[in-house]
Parts: C-alpha cells; structure tokens; sequence
C-alpha cells in the first residue's frame, strides 16, 4: 500500500528536496555569496583596524599597522612604539575591539535567528526577556555591594547572565504552560510580561536604594571601556559554540519561513527546531549582555540591513550577520569614545540612537509586505 507522505522516510525526502529547493534559489548564486561573504570580511578587518588605530591618545596609524604585522608569524618589523603605546594597543584597545566583535556578531545572529524562528521580522535577541533579566540580575549584584572596579567585580557578569537565562526559561515555562499550542505567538507575549515584570522589580529595588542608580544605569546602558582579555576569553566558547548551532540552522529555518503547517507536512518539527534556536540564541545573548550590559537594536539593525542588500535566504542572512554585527559594534563603539572626548557616550545610547529610526521603517516594510 502507497503511504505517500506520511510515511517518515518520504517526508524526510520531501523536506530533503525542499531545502534543496532553497539551496538554488536563483537569488542567491553562488558567486553572489561569495562576493557578499568577502566584502563582510574586509568590513570586519577595516572595523578593528579603525578601532585600534583611534581613541583618546593618538598613535599614528602606520605604526599601529606595522604594530600587528610584527606579531604575525615570520615577520619582524620595528613598529617605532613605546612600551606605553604597545600597552594601549594590546591590553586597552584591542580586547574592547575583539569584545566588540563578539558581541556584535552573538547579538546580530541570535536576532536573525528569532525572526526565522518566530517569523517575525521585529524579533530581537531581548524579545523573550533576556535583556530584562540580565538587568535585575545585574542590579541585584550591584545593591549586594558587586561594583564594577572591586576585586569582586567578576561576580557582575556572573549574576547577569543568571538573571538572563532564567527569564528566558520563566518566559518559556509560561508560553507553554498558558500558550497551548498556538505557535510562536504565545512565545512572544509571554516574554513581553516576563520582561514587564522583572523590570517593574528591577525598577522598584532601584527605587529601594538611590544610592546604586548611577552605578546601575551606566551597566544597562551598555558599555565595552575595560573590556579585558579575560572578558573575551568568558566570552568566546559561548558564541563560538551557539553561532555554529544557529548556522546549522539556517536551511531548516528557510523551511520554516513558509508556515509550521507546510514545514510538518515537508517533514519537518517546528516546534524542536524553535526550541533549538531559542536556547541557542538565548544562551549565546546571555553571554554577551552578562560581559557588556544591555545593548540594544543590534539584532534588529545588521539582519535586516543584510536582508536589503542581499535576500531573504537565512543561509545568506545569518553568516553575513554575524559579520556585519562585529563590524558594526565596532564602529559604533568608535562612536561613542570619540564623539565627546574625553568622556564617552553610552553605547547602548549610540545604538538605540540608530535603532529607533531604523525599527520604524522595518515596521512600515513589513506591513507593506503584509
């Protein structure tokens, strides 16, 4: 007896196919990939050699460059730096560079991935209450006496990403036990109120110790200065590892784009797939929010800023994202140490700055879309 496609084996092939189907998507040839991957690489490099070469004290640019060549293998250049120049350069401005990077690239692909999971082009990596929790966590820490320049100052990150990962899982917990099965919807407005409740305690402890403010709204707003080597060592294990689970994601997330009904009939479990790339994504955001407070607007700008430029593919949309978010942290935290020296600007000022023009024309192209 013909099963059709009921059969596991055949919808398998099916949803096989199916990614195949995307894999020759006309609008995103190969050599088109390519070309796209190559000029987000050389973003990257100009970003971070900017970010080295300008700050508060200047070192001409020449130096700086022959500075890195000296460090590359076989070669041997003389740089021209003093001791305090190559201190600047190694342990002041290249970690808060490479901790850009990473967080840029974690909090650009973790959105890009929301909006293929939740097939919602205005999901962010804070949309399920990470940023809100990484927040209470944070000020929970810092009224106990954790200060960011203490010997004790490790426990500040610590405490963030604690508080990040369990509104995630109390905003998971309640979309599933309330939400039924309606899909991502019931996700999403369940961690609207997780969110809206853990900043109304956050917001009310604040207001239970005024002396803790300042020290609290300088973490939320976000900020790379004093980024260390250490920080880019926590760092880098939960992105390098939660970046390659949601790059392998990027097929099944172009099956899922069509709808949860067609994705089954193809082969398909949207609900283990969403499940995958929320703790991916959730875990990865965590991590970054816990090293460099909450900056916002990042996940939405560099995928949707990638989807304009190149297509809607994820296959395309998230290696390129996770590129263009590491630049793009760069530059902005560029920005927001040279605009107003000597002082800087908050960064997460800097991109909500830049984000909030941006979200309303990603509102309007959406609903023209709809």
């Amino acid at each position: 007896m013909h099963r059709g496609v009921t059969d596991p084996s055949t919808r398998t092939d099916i949803a096989t196919s199916a990614v195949d189907l995307f894999d020759v998507d006309d609008l995103a040839p190969s050599a088109l990939r390519r070309s796209w991957l190559v000029a987000a690489v050389l973003l990257v490099i100009g970003a971070s050699l900017l970010g080295l070469m300008i700050g508060p004290v200047t070192i001409a640019p020449h130096r700086v460059l022959l500075e890195l060549l000296d460090h590359l293998p076989g070669v041997h250049v003389q740089s021209g730096l003093d001791p305090l120049e190559a201190n600047i350069v190694w342990q002041v401005r290249a970690p808060r560079v490479v901790l850009g990077l990473l967080v840029g690239a974690m909090l650009a692909i973790a959105g890009g991935s929301y909006q293929g999971a939740f097939r919602n082009s205005l999901a962010d990596p804070y949309l399920l209450g990470a940023a809100a929790g990484g927040g209470l966590g944070a000020t929970i820490a810092i009224i106990g006496g954790v200060q960011a320049t203490s010997n004790n100052s490790a426990l500040l990150p610590v405490a963030a990403f604690v508080g990040a990962l369990l509104a995630v899982a109390l905003t998971y917990g309640v979309g599933a036990a309330y939400g039924g099965d309606r899909g991502p919807a019931s996700l999403i407005l369940a961690g609207v109120a997780v969110a809206s409740f853990l900043t109304a305690v956050q917001t009310y402890l604040q207001q239970r110790n005024a002396d803790t403010i300042r020290e609290v709204y300088s973490w939320i707003l976000g900020q790379l200065g004093g980024a260390t080597w250490h920080d880019v060592i926590i760092l880098l294990p939960y992105v390098t590892i939660t970046s390659a689970v949601l790059l392998a994601t990027r097929r099944t997330l172009d099956v899922l784009s069509v709808g949860d009904t067609e994705a089954t009939t193809l082969g398909l479990n949207p609900r283990r797939v969403r499940i995958i790339v929320v703790i991916a994504a959730s875990l990865g955001t965590a991590a970054a929010v816990a090293v460099s407070g909450l900056i916002g607007f990042v996940g939405i700008i560099v995928p949707h800023t990638v989807r304009l430029l190149t297509n809607h593919s994820y296959r395309v949309v998230l290696p390129l994202a996770l590129l263009g978010g590491g630049a793009f942290l760069v530059l902005t935290d560029l920005l927001a140490r040279t605009l107003m020296q000597p002082s800087e600007i908050p960064i997460g000022v800097v991109t909500a700055f830049l984000g909030a023009p941006f979200f309303l024309v990603v509102l309007r192209l959406s609903r023209a879309d709809r």
